[in-house]
């Protein structure tokens, strides 16, 4: 008998190196078919996966900058408005002063004139009692004239008389 190895025959270890250098060429091509394309399909997915989770991170940083310029702009517009609102207050401030320095210049321009035409009145009212004193002194003088005194007496009389009743009886 044929020295054998294992009890195995020729003819089974030749079909099995057979077999198995048909399942190893089998592999290549299959793997060169069926592996090659999955492996290619996966690494796509695993590059959208990638590229999705780089453009979710960018629009996270582009969201995080509009934020920050939102609120940077939101600050200025803050800042802005509160100098309008106190350039209004300063200005309202300022019509204020104007309008009471134009009231006040009026009020005492109004003040002045009411002055004015009491001393006119008061004067006309004066001269109106000075020629009605003339009047009476006239009838005075005249009495007295009748009565044979000179011009020279006359007049100092009258002058007398109008010192006499002067200011002070005008005023009380």
């Amino acid at each position: 008998m044929e020295p054998r190895l294992f009890n195995l025959d020729p003819q089974l270890l030749h079909d099995a190196v057979l077999l198995a250098l048909a399942v190893f060429v089998m592999f290549l091509f299959l793997s060169y078919m069926l592996f090659n394309p999955a492996r290619e399909m996966l690494k796509k997915r695993q590059d959208k996966v990638k590229d999705d989770i780089d453009s979710a991170e960018k629009s996270r940083e582009d969201a995080a900058k509009l934020k920050e310029e939102y609120e940077a702009k939101l600050r200025d517009i803050h800042r802005e408005e509160d100098a309008i609102l106190g350039a209004a207050r300063k200005k309202a401030l300022e019509n204020e002063a104007k309008i009471i320095e134009h009231a006040r210049v009026e009020a005492s321009g109004i003040i002045e004139r009411a002055n004015h035409q009491a001393e006119l009145e008061m004067k006309r009212a004066q001269d109106e009692i000075k020629k009605e004193i003339i009047t009476v002194a006239s009838m005075v003088a005249q009495k007295v004239v009748s009565e044979k005194i000179d011009i020279e007496i006359q007049d100092s009389l009258i002058d007398d008389t109008l010192k006499e009743i002067g200011d002070q009886t005008w005023q009380s």
